[in-house]
């Protein structure tokens, strides 16, 4: 009997947890009327009224809370089958949707993006490098992975898969010209560089050993919106900057940067994946989660 109205129950429950026949229908991959009229059908043939609709939200009635909460055991336990048997047969398909910050994901995203479809051919990638942030459920999004995330959504999850430490870094040629500082006092003689995101500055907070950060007053001239720009311009001298570590690795190899006071170093920034409840994951984009969390060894 359930095969019969499969879609509807399913459309329901993406409906409630989206809130809205728009995003429900789109997770389902139907119209937003589509959405209405399959709720519509599965009221009729329970003959009870699921959720309340007014101009501006949809909210559950007393039937429709209960029948919910019904409905995720009953799916939860689908889509273990499902995983147990696409695990077993090495199947993971269709088009992982990802949405990361531009500098993270071209430096560490990229890169492992690459080798995760290499392992798994059937698998298509749609991804979106921008530090714009993003609705992922009504952009249709999958997954996205944030810097620092600190805004608790309840129809999210979100789960740290790395963590970087911030290292003060400036080319040779620029302490050579102004010297090196010998403490965190001195770096309030040098031109300090810049992130500022959303018209906010990005300020700096240094310590060593495990004693918690502190903020540090330092200025400088130069401030961009742009981790890349903001590594280039500390590789041509124009001062100190404080950087994510995964993003200045390559130049500290080369010696085009070197690090300035080793021993200290900044907040520490946490990559987060955020993501729709567990219950809706698709096994490409669970397998990808995993996968990038034992690369980067959280």
């Amino acid at each position: 009997m359930l095969s019969k109205y499969l879609g509807e129950l399913m459309t329901f429950m993406a409906i409630v947890e989206t809130g809205s026949f728009v995003a429900g229908g789109r997770s389902t991959g139907i119209s937003r009327s589509a959405a209405s009229k399959s709720l519509a059908r599965l009221e009729s043939r329970l003959g009870v009224r699921l959720m309340h609709r007014t101009t501006r939200a949809l909210s559950l009635t007393d039937e429709g809370r209960v029948y919910y909460e019904k409905a995720i055991s009953v799916v939860d336990a689908l889509d273990d089958a499902h995983d147990s048997v696409a695990a077993s047969a090495g199947t993971s398909r269709g088009v992982l949707r990802l949405t990361a910050p531009d500098t993270f994901g071209r430096h560490v995203v990229l890169p492992l993006l690459k080798r995760f479809l290499a392992e798994w051919p059937e698998v298509q990638a749609e991804v979106s490098f921008s530090d714009r942030p993003s609705d992922i459920i009504e952009e249709g999004f999958d997954l996205a992975l944030r810097v620092d995330y600190a805004a608790p959504d309840t129809q999210l999850v979100s789960r740290v898969i790395a963590r970087y430490e911030r290292v003060l870094v400036a080319a040779p040629g620029y302490l050579s010209a102004r010297g090196i500082p010998k403490d965190i006092d001195d770096l309030a003689d040098h031109d300090a560089l810049f992130f500022f995101s959303r018209g906010r500055r990005q300020s700096w907070q240094l310590g060593s050993g495990n004693g918690a950060p502190v903020k540090v007053q330092v200025s400088g001239r130069l401030r961009v919106d742009s981790g890349e720009a903001l590594r280039e311009a500390a590789v041509d001298g124009w001062g100190i900057a404080l950087m994510p570590i995964f993003l200045v690795a390559n130049e500290l190899e080369t010696g085009k940067l070197q690090r300035v006071l080793p021993h200290v170093v900044g907040k520490t920034v946490e990559i987060s994946a955020i993501y729709p409840s567990k219950r809706l994951l698709e096994p490409r984009v669970r397998r990808f989660i995993d996968f990038i969390v034992a690369s980067l060894e959280v």
